[in-house]
């Protein structure tokens, strides 16, 4: 069978890049295992503001424009709503961040952003210790499970799915490009962490990292409002909430660790004693596939451009993926040049001579 793209994994970034070149008028095939990937498990938190200095990336306004057009055309398709538009409250515990989200305030580019500073008094839920609260604003998370459900039902249903585990050994690049019986113009690895054993692409700085995040009910009403306090705490309805995550990187198994769920924990009760009686309802691990300079990994490999590499969004991939995805694939049918900073050329030369 002859196609233009097979795409290899079926998380956010390879089954948005789907639909983009399926959009398009693209021949595609998803080959995933079926396995769970780190979309299904993330929380999906959309954050424009992050760190301990409150910083906004250069290219945030442009995603944060882009993203809420895109996700309301995929749930007016899908006939449900996958993005919840919730307010932040940064709880800031020392004089430090405070003067650092004061500055940011004053900051017309964060306007957009950030709301206010609020007295701690003015928490419905009682915290330890703060100095002051910081209302973000353009949050919110992504029902990542939900949407890659969805997707993964259209691909079926339209041929474009093939539910297989993908054996690097099963390609043929020369005298034409072949997987099985399948002839791809080109293959697209969208696998996540699992690109560390891929062996066209296991050159790319790739630095995968473990998050656990833990779902709890709680037997007093939560308040609807995420609360970030170096770990981040997302409502999901009246009394069950989602905690995380964890942030390893010398443990790469997929099994949820006591330490994990201990370090989670511990940071919630020394914020607050209100959640003291909350039970634990499932504890979730996964590895995000995260890059050394925080940018994703997107073009061809420059001695096989048929082989092509859509990756690395760590942990930002619900604010990332929908913009990369629209990008790339105009870059690979309108034959528009890939943004330098994305651009995997910009590692070229660290490991290709000549």
């Amino acid at each position: 069978m002859n196609i233009d793209y097979l795409i290899v994994g079926q998380g956010l970034a390879g089954s948005l890049l789907s639909w983009e070149l399926i959009r398009r008028g693209c021949k595609v095939l998803v080959v995933d295992s079926g396995a769970s990937n780190a979309s299904q498990i993330a929380a999906g938190l959309i954050n424009p503001v992050t760190g301990q200095r409150f910083v906004k990336a250069d290219e945030t306004d442009q995603l944060m424009a882009f993203n809420r057009t895109y996700y309301h055309q995929l749930a007016q398709h899908f006939g449900q709503n996958f993005l919840h538009e919730k307010r932040m409250l940064r709880l800031l515990r020392d004089e430090t961040e405070y003067r650092s989200a004061l500055k940011r305030l004053k900051d017309s580019l964060y306007r957009p952003y950030l709301a206010s500073l609020l007295p701690p008094d003015r928490l419905e839920i009682p915290c330890h210790h703060l100095r002051a609260v910081l209302v973000q604003k353009q949050t919110g998370y992504l029902l990542t499970r939900p949407l890659l459900a969805c997707l993964r039902e259209f691909f079926i249903n339209n041929g474009h799915y093939r539910s297989t585990l993908f054996n690097y050994f099963d390609v043929q690049l020369t005298p034409s490009l072949r997987w099985q019986d399948i002839k791809p113009g080109r293959i697209i690895f969208c696998e996540g962490y699992q690109l560390i054993n891929n062996p066209w692409f296991n050159w790319l700085p790739l630095q995968p990292a473990k998050g656990e995040i833990l779902t709890l009910e709680n037997p007093t009403k939560i308040p609807p409002i995420m609360l970030n306090f170096g770990h981040w705490l997302i409502p999901l309805d009246d009394h069950r909430f989602r905690l995380g995550a964890t942030f390893v990187r010398n443990d790469l198994s997929l099994e949820p660790k006591e330490q994990g769920e201990k370090l989670l924990l511990d940071s919630l009760y020394r914020l607050t004693g209100f959640f003291n009686k909350a039970g634990i309802i499932a504890c979730d691990a996964n590895i995000r596939p995260c890059t050394s300079d925080r940018r994703p990994f997107i073009g061809s490999h420059p001695k096989h451009p048929q082989l092509s590499v859509f990756n690395g969004f760590g942990a930002k991939g619900s604010l990332q993926v929908p913009w990369y995805s629209a990008h790339f694939a105009d870059s690979l049918v309108a034959d528009q040049l890939l943004s330098p900073s994305c651009d995997i050329k910009r590692h070229y030369a660290s490991h290709f001579i000549g």
